[in-house]
């Protein structure tokens, strides 16, 4: 039975799309919550992201990566239905639910560096709503258009508030020419509703290539105008941590230079899934989890 009161950030609509302001905090959990300072917390209230050079070493980055590559060789693995792969090559793009597939990301998201930052962001428990592994690889990789990712889990997933932050911890250098990931700081304060109804299994189609809950790009004009855009840079075992709701989004790769990170999305327990709001069906539980059973160390 769907619980729900009321639905704050409407989105999937006909007509004209106006944006919403978010009345939600992006920071919910004070200084004495956990690892982050003040000063540092102000500026990811303000900016609705923060950078950690270094936050795993090259040791680690290195087990990782071996991880994963083992993983894209392993053809039988391929057609897993975790396993995204690229609309026109054929190549990995994303593989779904990796806490469980990998033990050494299982342990990850309970790590403190990781969990305790979540934690206090969100001001709660935390559960993983989502985590993966992206690829990009050289001279093929395709990027990412301008989205929301709360858009997406708030119209198809049922996730009632941008109650949640994303870690995106490089496993190979980013560098400004091999698509690396655009985000447009303070954007995560307005909530832009999207145009169009969402079809039955869309993620089938839309994690390869998005159509459906994508912004207006007038409305991407003016938030680009006011906010600007800054990009995620910076050596491997870098982590990047964002709101649900900024706008972000990355171009493609044409380098010989792969880009390759792992995906952690933590949300508040307090911000639960219900029924999908501008979906007819929930999306797999690979993509939307719904074991909201609090991340401990």
């Amino acid at each position: 039975m769907d619980t729900r009161i009321e639905d704050s950030y409407p989105t999937r609509i006909t007509g004209e799309p106006k944006p919403i302001e978010r009345l939600d905090p992006t920071v919910w959990g004070g200084e004495s919550d956990g690892p982050i300072d003040a000063a540092s917390l102000a500026s990811h209230d303000a900016k609705g992201f923060s950078i950690i050079e270094g936050l795993l070493s090259p040791a680690e980055v290195q087990a990782y990566w071996q991880d994963l590559v083992h993983l894209t060789r392993d053809e039988d693995f391929k057609s897993d239905q975790r396993v995204i792969t690229e609309k026109s090559s054929g190549e990995v793009r994303s593989i779904f639910e990796m806490h469980k597939i990998s033990p050494l990301i299982g342990e990850l998201v309970r790590d403190p560096r990781i969990l305790d930052r979540a934690r206090q962001i969100l001001g709660s428990d935390v559960y993983i709503h989502q985590s993966r592994v992206n690829y990009m690889p050289g001279f093929r990789g395709t990027g990412f258009y301008w989205h929301s990712d709360f858009e997406t889990w708030h119209a198809e997933d049922g996730m009632p508030k941008p109650r949640a932050v994303s870690c995106s911890i490089a496993l190979t250098d980013n560098y400004p020419f091999n698509g690396g990931l655009m985000v447009m700081p303070g954007s995560q304060r307005t909530f832009l509703p999207c145009v169009g109804e969402t079809p039955d299994d869309n993620y089938k189609s839309s994690l390869k290539e998005q159509k459906i809950g994508l912004p207006d790009e007038h409305e991407i004009t003016k938030l680009a105008a006011e906010c600007g855009i800054e990009q995620f840079t910076g050596p491997a075992g870098s982590a990047l941590w964002f709101d649900s709701n900024i706008m972000h989004g990355s171009g493609n790769n044409i380098t010989p230079y792969p880009r390759s990170n792992i995906f952690l999305v933590f949300s508040s327990v307090e911000n639960t899934l219900g029924e999908p709001y501008a979906a007819t069906t929930r999306r797999p539980e690979f993509i939307g989890a719904r074991d909201f059973t609090p991340v401990v160390r």
